[in-house]
């Protein structure tokens, strides 16, 4: 049923409709399941050029069975707080997760940020995150460097403590694009560069000034978007007294 798991049947027409060529929001939509339910599906079962629906349903069962006989985990997700549904805040929490990797991002380096996103105080140390990501800490230790190259989180140490917290705000989307504005800007201008030594008049010379075009409106749209966040966005709520919080755990 629609919220529920998967079934194998479900898992069929998943198959079917990737051979259809159909995107990931149209095969939910025929399911009255997530884009991101599906998504998350295929990512996790080969991809979408690998998904096999009998493989897929038999690795849900054998994942099953290993999660019945690990011993319990200690808050593998944040807690959900008060007035939150925690198979929901768990479910978002993965299918955040399995977005980022869609896009490039390192597994553990997903989960960490979207472990840090999730909680209110968007702080964490590296043992709660060893502790949310049943990972070890070498592989934190490599996720939070990658973060962190990237700007997407700041390292923390409060007065007194020996820990550092690493830190995610609400920023981070905003230092993301900034960067890939300056790429495509800098995209934009090697490609008028291209299309003067090729010659407009040339094919070539044609698409590389095309493309820059392109770039530039990108990059003066990404520009405004932003401008315009700043100037009216809602900034987000303190987190309680003592960086806890709702779904810090």
């Amino acid at each position: 049923m629609p919220g529920g798991r998967l079934t194998g049947q479900d898992r069929q027409d998943i198959a079917a409709g990737l051979a259809e060529g159909l995107g990931y929001a149209e095969i939910g939509r025929r399911l009255g399941r997530p884009a991101s339910t599906v998504m998350r599906e295929v990512t996790r079962n080969g991809g979408p050029g690998g998904y096999r629906a009998r493989q897929a349903q038999e690795a849900t069962r054998a994942r099953a069975r290993r999660r019945k006989q690990a011993p319990p985990a200690a808050a593998p997700v944040p807690d959900a707080g008060p007035g939150r549904d925690p198979g929901a805040v768990q479910e978002f929490t993965e299918s955040f997760t399995a977005l980022l990797v869609q896009q490039g991002m390192p597994r553990v380096a997903a989960g960490t940020l979207a472990c840090l996103y999730v909680a209110d105080s968007g702080s964490l140390t590296a043992a709660d995150l060893v502790q949310r990501l049943r990972v070890s800490p070498a592989s934190v230790s490599n996720a939070v460097g990658f973060l962190e190259q990237q700007g997407l989180l700041r390292r923390e140490r409060t007065p007194g403590e020996r820990r550092e917290r690493y830190v995610a705000d609400e920023g981070i989307f905003v230092r993301s694009l900034t960067a890939t504005m300056r790429m495509t800007e800098a995209l934009a201008a090697e490609s008028r560069r291209g299309a003067g030594i090729l010659g407009a008049a040339t094919p070539a010379g044609a698409r590389f000034a095309s493309s820059a075009e392109l770039l530039l409106l990108v990059s003066q749209s990404l520009g405004g978007a932003i401008e315009r966040w700043q100037r009216t966005a809602p900034r987000a709520a303190p987190p309680p007294p003592g960086g806890g919080g709702g779904a810090d755990g």
